[in-house]
């Protein structure tokens, strides 16, 4: 199993971070390799989504369950596609200068040993990518630091 955990420090509002992380129908406009979100199946502080991905000659579709608790965490638990496993939660904790420490971790497998084997030694550089995306989306949503 891969993991990746990541913890810092944005100049922006917990609200802001989480409207952003929870919006994923917009997700392929700015998260590299994300080519299509499909968003259904709303319920209070729920919905599904389906999330294309592609890198080079992989590509491929997964559907996960997102749960939202308003402007504090995002979780993602994974319900079918090409993983045996894919967990992944985003917290957000207001600091006292208006900013949020965002924590964000993911944890994933491949069913199959091959994607595991090419796929796993870029995780974590996927993950910083992925993160940082995120935070060039927020400048452009929210504005500078």
């Amino acid at each position: 199993m891969h993991h990746f955990v990541e913890k810092k420090v944005l100049p922006y509002s917990d609200e802001q971070l989480f409207a952003l992380v929870a919006d994923v129908a917009k997700y392929p406009e700015f998260l590299p390799w994300c080519l299509g979100a499909r968003v259904y199946g709303r319920k209070a502080g729920q919905f599904d989504a389906d999330v294309i991905i592609g890198f080079k000659m992989f590509r491929e579709r997964f559907t996960s369950r997102v749960t939202l608790e308003e402007n504090r965490k995002v979780d993602v638990d994974y319900i079918k596609g090409p993983m045996k496993r894919l967990y992944n939660h985003w917290r957000f904790i207001p600091q006292e200068n208006g900013h949020c420490l965002v924590d964000f971790e993911v944890d994933f497998e491949f069913s199959s040993r091959i994607l595991n084997q090419v796929i796993g030694p870029l995780f974590g550089e996927a993950c910083k990518r992925m993160m940082h995306a995120f935070e060039e989306r927020a400048t452009v949503l929210y504005g500078p630091a």
